[in-house]
């Protein structure tokens, strides 16, 4: 079955030993080179019995060009090229970009003689060359989640990295106001850019800082932190001393980070999709005046209260003017002078506490402001904890 196909297959084509076998490519464990040799061989003495002529390998492959004579080259153009860059991995994958008319040809060539067992030039090619390099670079193919993939364009000898990011999640502390959580125009650093930088600097890739929820500009962050993840593309090096940039990060004075690990992608996603309880503390200013009565109403009437909360009029421009419900399940205050309590809440996350302090006009309702009956603002609020099944303060 397989020499009568070859044998009119060939009387049509000149295929290289490669083409040839990758035609049966699916059956057996053989090589396709050494298979198609095989058959060749099989098949000229099948040929020379019958006083025909043989099917010697051309000179030239009209289906690759002799492409396959050039896997170690190539080869070793990627690690050249990986040598001269410097990137740092333990595995890697190949992938390639063969012309559109060698596939489509190779296809009719499948269709023509009904070839069921075929196998893609694109991937012996790439597992061909795969088996050079992993000589070279003595580490391995992985076909699952390789640290880099070299795209190879094979008739015009160009290579393209393609580097798996690196994702580190950590927990921040924002230890000063007047910091944005990312870069904003009109200030000179944020918390993003203080923790990136040393990122940046020993990974040499691009850093993307990714926080799960925000705080505002004059909030602190304190307590256990706010979870975050840092995401680099195109790292060139993955060594890096998660301990060594903390401290950098922490000389700053200014944000402090916790917790540094490496982590996958999926679990990136699941930490900034996820979404916690939080602990705050607010000085609230009412300048009518405070009684001690008076916070002690407050409290109770937050006690476990259900939020009804439009969009805060100071972040319409970019969030969609609608109505969340949220909850306050503990509250805890303290009076500081006749005009000034502090005021600690854990609330779902989302919550707005400045409004829930304000009002914010209507509103929000409750508010601190509506159950008083008087204007209330907060003076200064803090993050003290991000809230889990493990974490539970007040």
């Amino acid at each position: 079955m397989i020499l009568e196909k070859s044998e009119k297959i060939l009387e049509k084509h000149s295929l290289c030993n490669n083409c040839l076998g990758r035609l049966f490519g699916m059956l057996g464990k053989s090589t396709n080179y050494i298979r198609g040799k095989s058959i060749r061989l099989a098949l000229n003495m099948e040929r020379e019995a019958r006083g025909l002529s043989s099917f010697e390998e051309p000179e030239k492959c009209e289906l690759c060009g002799n492409i396959f004579k050039k896997t170690e080259y190539l080869a070793r153009l990627c690690y050249d090229k990986a040598q001269k860059l410097g990137i740092e991995f333990e595995s890697f994958l190949i992938g390639s970009r063969f012309p559109k008319g060698i596939m489509d040809k190779e296809k009719q060539l499948w269709e023509e003689f009904e070839l069921e067992f075929a196998e893609p030039i694109n991937r012996e090619f790439n597992r061909e060359v795969g088996k050079f390099l992993e000589v070279l670079f003595q580490k391995p193919v992985d076909k699952e989640n390789p640290d880099v993939i070299f795209i190879i364009d094979p008739y015009n000898e160009r290579i393209e990295l393609q580097i798996k990011p690196l994702y580190i999640y950590g927990r921040y502390k924002k230890l000063v106001r007047g910091i944005p959580q990312t870069p904003l125009k009109g200030f000179k650093e944020s918390v993003a850019s203080i923790i990136c930088k040393p990122f940046s600097k020993a990974t040499k890739g691009k850093c993307i800082f990714h926080g799960a929820g925000r705080e505002d500009v004059d909030v602190r962050m304190l307590g256990n932190g706010r979870p975050f993840v840092v995401e680099i593309k195109k790292p060139i090096k993955r060594k890096i001393n998660l301990e060594k940039i903390a401290q950098e990060i922490n000389q700053s004075k200014k944000v402090e980070v916790l917790d540094l690990k490496f982590i996958s992608k999926e679990e990136m996603e699941r930490i900034l999709t996820s979404n916690h309880k939080k602990e705050y503390e607010a000085l609230v200013y009412v300048e009518e005046g405070i009684t001690a009565e008076e916070i002690k109403e407050v409290v109770e009437k937050l006690q476990n209260c259900t939020i009804y909360q439009r969009t805060p009029r100071r972040v319409l421009r970019r969030r969609a003017d609608i109505v969340r419900v949220r909850k306050v399940y503990d509250v805890k205050a303290e009076i500081i002078d006749d005009k000034h309590f502090k005021l600690r809440l854990i609330t779902d996350g989302g919550l707005y506490i400045k409004e829930l302090i304000s009002g914010d006009n209507g509103r929000t309702t409750p508010s601190v402001s509506e159950i008083l009956g008087k204007k209330a603002w907060c003076e200064k609020l803090d993050v003290l904890n991000i809230l889990d099944d493990k974490v539970k303060t007040l």
